[in-house]
Parts: C-alpha cells; structure tokens; sequence
C-alpha cells in the first residue's frame, strides 16, 4: 500500500531553461494519467504558467513548490497536501538544475528540492548541435553534488537515428540510463510573449491540443515503465501533510503581531464573509493554498471573472485580485464599467482589498491610457524592462494583511510600471535586492507588485477574514 509520505514521485529537471523540460513533465503527467494512474502535478519555483498545462494534463490543480517563498521546511508538507491519494507524482524543476535565489547558493533550485523530497532526478538534456560532448555535460551534473540522485537522461530535440547512436554510446560512459529519446516536433510548441508562455485559459482548445501532443510524444519516446519504476524509488518522507484548517487555527504558527485569535470554520449555511476572488483570462496567477487558506479562515470563496461578469458576487465582504495579464485585456476589463464601478464602491466602503500585480493595475486609475476602477491614484503602463526576482519584505504599517513589521517573501515579475510607485503609506519595504518601499496601503485595500505565498504565513488569511467579518 502506498502511503501519503512515500508516494512515487521524480523531478523533471535540466542542465539550463529551453531544454525541454515543460514539454517532458507535462507530457509525462498526461501519459501517466492516460494509464488509469492519479497524477500529482507540481512545479519547483513561482511560476503560475505551467501548473496550468499540468492541471490540463492531470486534471488535478497544479501547485508549486518553492523553498525561498515557504521557506525549505514546508516543501515536504505542501507537497505530501497535493498528492494526496495520488498514485505517482511529477515534479517540473526551474531554470538549470542547480539555479536558485540570486547569491543564496543552492536555496530554491530543481536540486534544493529534489533533496527536500528525497526524490530522483530525471534530467532532459537538448542534444541538438551535440554528440559525445553530451556525455561531459550529464557527468558534469551528476557529480556536482553527490546528495542529488540523477537516475535517468531523457535526450531532446534529437536529430536522426544516427545522431541518437551517438548520444547513446557517449552516455554509455558515464553509466547513467537513457530513459527517453524525443525528436524535433513543432506540434508540441507553446506560444510565449512578454512574459513567457501564453496561459491555458487564454487558448483553451490549442493548448489541450498542445498538452495531446506531449504526452503522445512522450509516450512514443520515453520508457514509462522505467520511469515509473524510478519514481517508485524515492525514499519516504518523516514529515505530515500541511493542512490548511490547521495552519490558520494555530495559535503559534506564523503569526501576524496584531492577530493571535485562532481562525474560525463557516458554519454550513450562514456565517460566513463572502471573498470573491479574480480569475479567467486576465487574472491567471493564484497558488491554489490562498482560496484554501480562506476556507479554512472561515470564508464563502467565490470565483468570478472581471473581464464577462458585470457585478461582483452578491454579498461580497471581501476582493482578492491576484497577477495575470490585464495589460493584454486593457480594452475589455475597461469596457466593463459596470464591475470597475463595483469594485470602487466596495473600497471606497472599506472592504478588504487584497491585490497583486495585475491587480495592482486593475485598480489604479489607468493602464496604458484605458480607465480602470480608480481606487488607487495612480497610472500604470506597459514598459520595455522586466522586473523580475525574489524579494524579502517587511510590511511597513499595518494593513488587512499584515501587522506593521510583519516580514514575508515575495516575487516580481513584470513588464509594467506604476507611477507613483508607492502611496503616502506603503504596502512593503524591500531588504533586497535594494532597499525601498512598494505599494498601497488605504482604507482596506493593500495593493503592490509583490507575490506572496499565503503559507508561509497563514496569518495572512485568517487577519483579511477577520477584517470581512468586521468592516
């Protein structure tokens, strides 16, 4: 019987971005889950894109696992949460194996992990423009730490036959396994743009499509018995499943300085603080931990779409508005003015506002010149520079989510700016990579550009329904 802490489980990882790697572990989770088998879907990092192709893959959410945002102690737990009553599981690394937080050494890379989970290492290796110098590269990383077991090579983008007899008899000494051989297939491809791959709920049928095309791929070139069976390999892990109910009812858990009371479940059919909470298209970016973190706290979590529904739900108490790319829907979310409106009023009241990122922009008066809802006087536009990075962070006043001196770890990631920066009273102060303030903080609303994980600090969620409960 396979128990919740020794569940089949390998990591999808290689030597560098642009291997491979999303095609192999989201064509490896369809062929998996093409067998009967219930597939766990994870991605090492904070990408909110390819959990998506995952979900689409498995059917199951997909969820991330990242130790500078959680911290490496609650890799294990919130991993052992999503692949419960799962027969095997897949995780897709980030970046190269072994890169992680700028100048925080081996800190939330594919290899951190891997380690955390005490799982094997399949890693894909685009051999295209390569032949026995591809043997180098695999010693190379498998000999780099000895506490990362890399039990098996998939060999992408491969030429012909012949080129895959040089690939094989190159790797034949370093004594690693070949465990998949994929050629060149356009049909696999995803589009990207500014900020990577384009997500599934904006091409909904293309990428079933896509995802289709990987796992046949997959199926067609990698030995999935082998695979399997080195999944099966992983050593079993001491620590429980995280659990949402019990992080916000801790009294000693992570805690917020002003907010000691232990969170409270909805009675069945009354009680509880509506939260609605974006999605569709242009509000894609959610760790699926946030809605249940405000379930567990003890809210009526809503879903709904800024970009087709006109109202807010009924007897909303409370917004999140998490990232995506309302830049690429400017026009339509400011055609909906009925719901700007509606999303005014509820701030202009004092509700709790939570917004990151693209809801940042959603609130401020304009992005790219298109009236948004105005809740925050500022102006927001499209921009050649990428921010990107992680962020350690300290609130600097108090705020629906946080007491002042709260810290928390954060993410960027855009190609927008926000003039000003900052409102009188700021949402963070940043301690890397330079120290500055970031953000709004005015009535209920706390707005900024930082990505938060709310497990991490689960004091987060039971505060902002608290404040539902009482504004």
């Amino acid at each position: 019987m396979v128990t919740s802490s020794s569940v089949p489980r390998l990591v999808v990882a290689a030597p560098s971005s642009r291997s491979g790697k999303t095609t192999v572990a989201t064509g490896l989770m369809a062929a998996f889950a093409a067998r009967g088998l219930a597939v766990s879907p994870h991605k090492v990092g904070p990408d909110y894109i390819d959990p998506g192709y995952h979900a689409l893959a498995t059917g199951r959410v997909g969820r991330n696992l990242d130790a500078y945002l959680c911290g490496p102690e609650l890799v294990g737990p919130l991993f052992l949460h999503g692949a419960r009553g799962c027969d095997i599981a897949v995780v897709e690394g980030v970046m190269g194996m072994y890169d992680g937080a700028a100048g925080e050494g081996e800190l939330a890379s594919t290899a951190h992990v891997a380690k955390l989970l005490r799982a094997p290492v399949v890693l894909v290796v685009d051999a295209s423009s390569q032949s026995r110098s591809v043997a180098a590269l695999v010693h190379g990383f498998v000999s780099f730490d000895p506490e990362v077991r890399v039990g098996g090579v998939i060999l992408n983008k491969v030429a012909s036959d012949r080129h895959e007899e040089l690939l094989r008899e190159a790797l034949e000494q370093v004594g690693v396994p070949v465990l998949g051989v994929l050629r060149r297939a356009p049909q696999v491809d995803t589009p990207s743009r500014h900020l990577g791959l384009v997500p599934v709920a904006e091409r909904r049928a293309a990428a079933v499509e896509a995802v289709a095309a990987m796992a046949a791929q997959v199926s067609a070139g990698c030995d999935l018995e082998a695979l399997a069976g080195l999944a099966r390999s992983a050593g079993a892990l001491s620590c429980a499943a995280w659990d949402a109910a019990e992080a916000v009812s801790s009294p000693t858990h992570h805690l917020t300085r002003s907010d000691k009371r232990p969170g409270r479940r909805a009675e069945a059919g009354g009680g509880a603080p509506r939260v609605a909470v974006a999605g569709g298209p242009a509000f894609t970016f959610s760790y699926a931990e946030h809605a249940e973190l405000l379930a567990a706290a003890g809210a009526d979590v809503v879903p709904f779409d800024p970009l087709r529904d006109e109202e807010l739900p009924e007897g909303t108490s409370g917004l999140v508005i998490g990232g995506g790319f309302p830049e690429v829907y400017a026009a339509e979310l400011s055609a909906n003015e009925g719901l700007r409106k509606a999303v005014a009023v509820l701030a202009e009241s004092g509700a709790p506002v939570a917004a990151e990122c693209a809801g940042l922009l959603y609130l401020c008066r304009e992005l790219d010149g298109l009236p948004m809802c105005g809740v925050l006087d500022a102006g927001a536009r499209m921009t050649e520079r990428l921010t990107l990075g992680y962020r350690d962070a300290v609130a600097v006043g108090d705020s629906v989510l946080a007491a002042a001196g709260t810290r928390m770890r954060g993410h960027e990631f855009h190609r927008t700016a926000v003039e000003p920066g900052s409102g009188a009273d700021p949402a963070w102060g940043f301690r890397t990579p330079h120290r500055r303030v970031e953000g709004f903080v005015q009535r209920g609303v706390h707005a900024s550009y930082l990505h938060t994980h709310w497990a991490a600090e689960p004091g987060v969620a039971r505060r902002f329904v608290e404040r539902c409960r009482t504004s």
